[in-house]
């Protein structure tokens, strides 16, 4: 029996686009604060009898605070990394390990889509 190839893609040239559902906004740091909405009958009931907040609150670090409003839907992960390792030099690194590593959490958590990334 074959072992199905895992496919690879090269996550540099997609575009990362923010979720319009989303909202965000920075605290007095200067860092981004992504807050998500509980929806959903399981989170009702919860909110309810355990009084679990309506929003849950993902602060972001300073690294991905400065990429978060740089995503746009025109700049491709390349052109962003570009824009980190001139911001914050060797901080950065390893940068593009990272940058990738950054995004495909944020696409899993469906906090982006990447617009230009080929289907399954």
């Amino acid at each position: 029996m074959r072992r199905k190839k895992k496919e690879q893609h090269n996550y540099l040239e997609f575009i990362p686009e923010r979720s319009p559902m989303l909202k965000w906004h920075t605290d007095g740091e200067e860092l981004v604060v992504l807050e998500i909405e509980n929806r959903g009958a399981f989170n009702a009931i919860a909110q309810k009898l355990f009084k679990k907040p309506r929003f849950t609150q993902i602060h972001l670090d300073e690294q991905g605070s400065f990429l978060w409003p740089l995503i746009n839907g025109k700049q491709t992960v390349m052109e962003l990394a570009a824009l980190q390792k001139e911001r914050f030099g060797e901080r950065a690194e390893p940068l593009y390990p990272r940058i990738v590593k950054y995004f495909q959490i944020m696409e899993s958590y469906r906090f982006i889509r990447f617009t230009n990334k080929p289907e399954k």
